[in-house]
């Protein structure tokens, strides 16, 4: 199909599209928007959130802020006091939250429990260990990952979308981020689901930490800017942002043990979808990815507003989206 056919399939097929970004070679080659969204304008782009929080991450290792991903969590968190009976928590390390292999306590994601908390991290932290100890087993947690923003700060003194400002967007020519609170339960619910435009805002908790596993708002262009520096191993105008090892590190397949996640294989807060290829991508819920082909120097972005039954949108990248752009 031609790009004006493409477009109006999308208006149909795909309706909750905002933007679509996509580079090759560094170069961008395509370019639009739907719904009303202009080219600045940021959506919720839900867990991919987590794929940038995990570059954060390896930028405070390597500047010596954080020591290694093999830190123990408790040694952010002297203060913390341990539940009686509770021994898994003092091994939990930093590796074990960017992997999805950190234990938890209960099923599902306490969302209610940790977001009316006066403090998000702490109440994290309560839900952290368990008596089945540490298994290995993947373990796909949202809210609870709200620990690394914790760590973060404590490691850096920054609140993340500072640190975010400092070290990732502004060197990266992103507009500034500050941060948005809800005032309510009601207001937290309409910022993930509402379909309107969004500002260059990250969802916070009342600490002013961003919340590390969604609540990121970013426009396409600047989402395949993020793939891009990932493409280039870490370098933007010839400043190493992140370092070539940490990508390395952050893109090594590790098998998920689940039939839930299309076969895919899982990094450091990435999704490895062809470990072969060497393929991988933010994914977030609603279809919101950033997705990376190094094999064809390639970084397709695509923005959405909430809809439910669209998980990763990764087969209309690689079936509708790339051939038709070519």
């Amino acid at each position: 199909m031609n790009k004006r056919n493409f477009e109006t399939y999308i208006a149909g097929s795909q309706q909750n599209i905002c933007q679509i970004c996509v580079l090759k070679d560094g170069q961008e080659i395509y370019a639009h928007e739907w719904n009303e969204y202009k080219r600045t304008d940021c959506t919720h782009i839900m867990s991919a959130t987590k794929s940038v929080m995990a570059l954060l991450v390896g930028i405070a290792i390597e500047k010596g802020m954080i020591g290694s991903v093999d830190d123990k969590v408790l040694s952010f968190f002297p203060d913390y006091q341990v539940k009686r009976g509770e021994r898994t928590i003092n091994d939990v390390a930093v590796r074990h939250l960017l992997t999805m292999r950190a234990p938890y306590k209960g099923k599902g994601d306490p969302w209610s429990k940790v977001c009316s908390s006066v403090d998000w991290t702490k109440a994290s932290l309560d839900f952290l260990g368990g008596r089945k100890g540490i298994t290995g087993e993947f373990n796909y947690k949202t809210v609870c990952l709200h620990i690394l923003s914790g760590i973060l700060f404590r490691a850096t003194g920054m609140q993340t979308v500072d640190f975010a400002n400092k070290y990732l967007f502004g060197p990266l020519g992103i507009a500034e981020h500050s941060n948005y609170y809800a005032k309510s339960a009601e207001e937290h619910v309409q910022f993930t689901i509402g379909k309107e435009p969004k500002e260059n805002v990250w969802f916070a908790d009342r600490q002013g930490l961003g919340t590390p596993g969604y609540g990121l708002c970013m426009s396409a262009a600047d989402m395949a800017k993020i793939g891009q520096l990932c493409l280039q191993k870490g370098v933007w105008n010839g400043r190493q942002i992140v370092s070539q090892q940490w990508l390395e590190e952050m893109t090594t397949p590790r098998t998920v043990e689940s039939k839930y996640f299309r076969g895919m294989s899982y990094g450091y807060l990435w999704w490895i979808v062809h470990p072969g290829k060497g393929v991988y991508a933010a994914i977030g819920n609603s279809g919101n990815v950033i997705y990376v082909n190094p094999d064809t120097n390639t970084v397709a972005a695509v923005t959405s507003f909430f809809k439910p039954t669209v998980f990763d949108r990764v087969d209309f990248i690689e079936e509708v989206l790339l051939p038709t752009i070519g």
